[in-house]
């Protein structure tokens, strides 16, 4: 079997060009997604729906509910159940979505890291309470590490802040002592081009679309079943109908919300794929659909 993945920022088009090189190349996809993987999570993942799938077996989606946790270490277990029922069934796979946070780990692994206290994490807490002081600690001890990561960086400033509180260690000590394991091999990765205009204005009308197909009552269900704390809570499209809800915003408001917050998050996405990748082809996906068809039906 073979596998790649297609990477690029949301609403560019995806999803409909794996389906397309599944149907052609004996495929299935697996979802690299930090949304659809919830159940009943529907209109604001923006998952494709079963027509659109056109039978495609598609792996990493509607498989937790949303008041579960979810992690990296859980799609790489999916990943790799996914992984194997392919080869069993001769079947190629194609990896797809925006997460790609989640396929660079994939490739280069994830250092375990030390069970953290309460303590510790209360500590931490009290420290990040001035972000940019915490940083610049963590950059005095270890600059070489911390040149990575931009100072607003909330996430892994917190966690690497945990890591050396709770062992004592800066986190290039850390890491040499536990070094990191890959999970899946190396693959063509292939990155959808798309000009920034014309992203934006597909944004747009799937923001719109969103609200159009339910995306009030959608969120409306979930929170009476699931209420706002958890993780899935906090995704864009979610938070912003919370507003709406609370009276803070009015509809106009909330789209407009949605479809900034959306053109941001795209934003991030380009210029994550664009510096995390060592090798891409990045086109347009009549450009891409050739090389990935070849790719997948490639005779090792």
């Amino acid at each position: 079997m073979n596998q790649i993945a297609i990477i690029g920022p949301t609403a560019s088009g995806k999803s409909a060009l794996a389906i397309e090189l599944a149907l052609t190349c004996n495929a299935s996809i697996f979802s690299i997604d930090s949304l659809s993987i919830y159940r009943e999570i529907d209109i604001a993942s923006a998952k494709p729906s079963a027509l659109e799938r056109q039978g495609v077996v598609h792996y990493g989606i509607d498989l937790l509910s949303p008041d579960e946790p979810f992690n990296v270490t859980t799609l790489f277990d999916y990943y790799l159940a996914s992984l194997e029922a392919c080869r069993s069934q001769g079947k190629n796979l194609i990896l797809v979505g925006g997460s790609s946070f989640y396929l660079k780990s994939m490739l280069t692994g994830l250092s375990s890291l030390p069970p953290i206290t309460q303590e510790t994490r209360l500590h931490a807490q009290m420290m990040l309470r001035d972000l940019s002081q915490a940083y610049d600690l963590l950059y005095r001890i270890d600059p070489r590490y911390m040149s990575s990561i931009t100072p607003s960086d909330r996430y892994r400033i917190e966690k690497m802040l945990l890591l050396y509180l709770q062992s004592g260690m800066t986190p290039t000590e850390w890491f040499a002592l536990h070094p990191s394991r890959p999970v899946a091999d190396p693959m063509p990765i292939f990155n959808l081009a798309i000009e920034r205009e014309v992203l934006r204005s597909r944004i747009k009308l799937r923001t719109e679309m969103m609200f159009q197909n339910g995306l009030i009552d959608e969120v409306c269900r979930l929170e009476s079943r699931y209420g706002r704390a958890p993780q899935s809570m906090q995704a864009i499209g979610i938070v912003e109908v919370f507003d709406y809800l609370d009276g803070l915003t009015c509809i106009e408001q909330t789209i407009h919300s949605v479809f900034t917050h959306t053109a941001q998050l795209a934003k991030r996405q380009e210029t994550f794929n664009a510096h995390q990748f060592e090798q891409t082809f990045k086109a347009s996906g009549t450009q891409i659909f050739e090389e990935a068809k070849r790719a997948l039906l490639r005779d090792d």
